[in-house]
């Protein structure tokens, strides 16, 4: 772990403590951080003031008291990774991932081993099942392969099946990639895939919000999908079942206003059911290439012209259609009904000119039946 001045050490010790505090998840902690300012200044409050934070009840005020043994936890963990070479990023550090400061849930620290950039231009998460078919691997390999002109960082979860497929293609090619692990940073899991983890760091990142030497627990492995799908620009599911961790996954990215695609699969097998699923619920497109990709974050190949975003032109524009891009254009985002109350459209047309608009790229359908401007 590189050095840090005295103060931003301090800032460490702090946000390490309270970060690692029982029942302190990250809402808690960011509504902390938000009426206190710093994890320091939090265990310096009255009982009085910190009674009002939003969130923080009686039994959460008992670790105030604590401050010594959660510190004296933080400077063990801190000598622990700096022996390691892991490296700890608290969610004010620059270095932290953007992607992820923008969700209520995410992470408010992370452990780290390797050397790419957290905050990096362009991003595809790729999952699927454990139980990958050989279809399904070979589609995964294709698909980073044909995704190396335009150089995304690819993002999985390093466990069996699709995800250390992932992780392999994209070091068979030469694109970074990063393993989001369920498991503490100290401890790869599964132990067969250590050899990848180790080859990723060189031009990629192991990365866990579990500290170094703390429990496994089944609960990690849930969670972490939420980290995949924020740091994910577009996301890519490969091979899965009705249920599972893969599908998990997609419904956050969904959630989270993400780019969601799926690999159509076979009527007939189990492990195509997730991504048909996703398709028939319009909660994922269809992934046919990546020109797929490209097109939903207009992005192109060096060399090519930059793609265009589509521009708002209202002046050949249907009386209905303008209705709905001025109410848009005002309202930043809004659910069906109130678009169909404010702009006195019937529901049924309103849907299809919503489509219709939909399929121009210039409104995109979110969670909760809302739309938003794509301009």
């Amino acid at each position: 772990m590189n050095s840090k001045p005295e103060t931003d050490l301090e800032n460490l010790r702090y946000h390490l403590a309270l970060s690692q505090a029982p029942k302190v998840g990250p809402g808690v902690f960011k509504a902390i951080l938000a009426y206190s300012g710093s994890a320091k200044v939090f265990f310096s409050l009255s009982k009085g003031k910190a009674g009002k934070i939003p969130r923080v009840g009686e039994k959460l005020l008992e670790i105030q008291s604590q401050a010594v043994s959660l510190l004296r936890k933080a400077d063990e963990l801190i000598s622990l990774s700096e022996k390691k070479g892991f490296r700890i990023l608290v969610s004010t550090d620059p270095e932290f991932p953007a992607r992820l400061k923008a969700h209520e849930d995410g992470p408010v620290i992370l452990f780290t081993q390797g050397n790419c950039n957290l905050n990096f231009e362009r991003s595809v998460g790729i999952v699927g099942t454990r139980s990958a078919t050989s279809y399904g691997k070979s589609i995964t390999r294709k698909i980073v392969e044909d995704l190396l002109p335009y150089q995304p960082v690819i993002i999985s979860g390093l466990a069996y099946g699709i995800d250390i497929e992932a992780h392999r293609a994209a070091l068979q090619v030469g694109l970074p990639t990063i393993a989001v692990m369920g498991s503490p940073i100290s401890q790869i899991y599964p132990a067969a895939h250590k050899k990848t983890a180790e080859q990723l760091q060189e031009t990629g990142v192991l990365l866990s919000e579990y500290a170094p030497g703390s429990p496994m627990v089944p609960g990690n492995f849930p969670a972490r999908n939420r980290i995949i799908a924020g740091l994910s620009d577009a996301l890519i599911v490969v091979e899965a079942a009705e249920k599972g961790g893969a599908l998990i996954t997609a419904e956050i990215a969904y959630s989270y206003n993400k780019d969601v695609f799926a690999v159509p699969g076979n009527l007939q097998s189990p492990f195509s059911e997730g991504c048909n699923h996703l398709i028939r619920k319009m909660k994922a497109s269809i992934y046919t290439g990546p020109g797929d990709i490209a097109e939903a974050l207009f992005w192109t190949k060096p060399g090519e012209e930059k793609a265009k975003k589509p521009t708002l032109e209202l002046s050949n524009r249907e009386e209905e259609e303008i209705l709905i891009l001025k109410l848009l254009l005002e309202k930043g985002e809004s659910e069906i009904d109130q678009i169909s109350y404010l702009t006195e459209i019937p529901l049924g047309m309103l849907s299809s000119k919503l489509l219709s608009l939909e399929f121009e790229g210039i409104v995109k359908s979110l969670p909760g039946k809302k739309y938003k401007l794509m301009v």
